[in-house]
C-alpha cells in the first residue's frame, strides 16, 4: 500500500490551499479596526472641546464616561488584532516579518486556546466597561434608569465572566492531561 492515490493526494492539497479562503475575512477585519478609529476620533472630537469648556463643561462623572468609552473603543481595536494576527498565524500563515524590530512579543505565540481566553478577557472588560457606565449615570438628569435593562446587563456580564472561568479552567484541566 505504498503511495497514495492520486484523487486522494489531489484532495489533500485543495483542502490545505482552501485556507486562503480566511484571508478575506482578515481583510474585513483591517476594515474594521478602520471603523473603530473613526468612531474612536469622532468621540474625541465630540469631548475635547467640552473639556475646554467653562458653561457646559465636562463634569467629573461625565469625563470618566468620556474616557471610558474612548478605552471601550480601544481594548475592541485589541480585541480585533489579537483575533487577526493570532487567527491569520494559526489558520492561514505565518507572517514573514524578519527584521521587524517592533513586533509583539506575543505575536506567533499565542495558540488557539491562548486566543481563546484573550477573546473572552477582552470581551468580560468591555461588558464591565459598558455596566460600569449604566452605573455612572444613575441619577443623572435626563437618564431614566431602565432596571430591567441593567438588570439583564449584570446577568450577561456574569454570564462573560463564568465563561471565562470555566474556559480557563477547561484549559487548565486540559494542560494536566496526558498528551496523546
Amino acid at each position: 500500500m505504498g503511495l497514495k492515490p492520486r484523487l486522494e493526494t489531489a484532495f489533500e492539497r485543495l483542502l490545505f490551499q482552501s485556507r486562503w479562503l480566511m484571508a478575506p475575512f482578515y481583510v474585513g477585519l483591517v476594515l474594521a479596526l478602520a471603523m473603530l478609529l473613526v468612531v474612536f476620533c469622532k468621540e474625541l472630537i465630540y469631548y475635547l472641546p467640552k473639556v475646554f469648556s467653562f458653561d457646559a463643561g465636562l463634569t467629573s462623572n461625565d469625563a470618566i464616561l468620556a474616557v471610558l468609552t474612548l478605552v471601550d473603543l480601544s481594548l475592541a481595536g485589541n480585541l480585533l488584532l489579537i483575533v487577526m494576527f493570532s487567527g491569520y498565524e494559526n489558520f492561514v500563515s505565518k507572517l514573514d516579518l524578519d527584521g521587524e524590530t517592533d513586533r509583539p512579543p506575543w505575536m506567533g505565540t499565542v495558540d488557539f486556546s491562548g486566543l481563546k481566553m484573550k477573546l473572552i478577557a477582552s470581551i468580560v472588560a468591555i461588558s464591565g466597561i459598558q455596566l460600569l457606565k449604566t452605573f455612572m449615570n444613575i441619577g443623572k438628569t435626563g437618564y431614566e434608569l431602565n432596571t430591567q435593562e441593567a438588570l439583564w446587563g449584570v446577568i450577561i456580564h456574569l454570564t462573560f465572566v463564568a465563561s471565562g472561568v470555566l474556559l480557563a479552567l477547561m484549559d487548565w484541566l486540559t494542560s494536566k492531561t496526558d498528551k496523546h
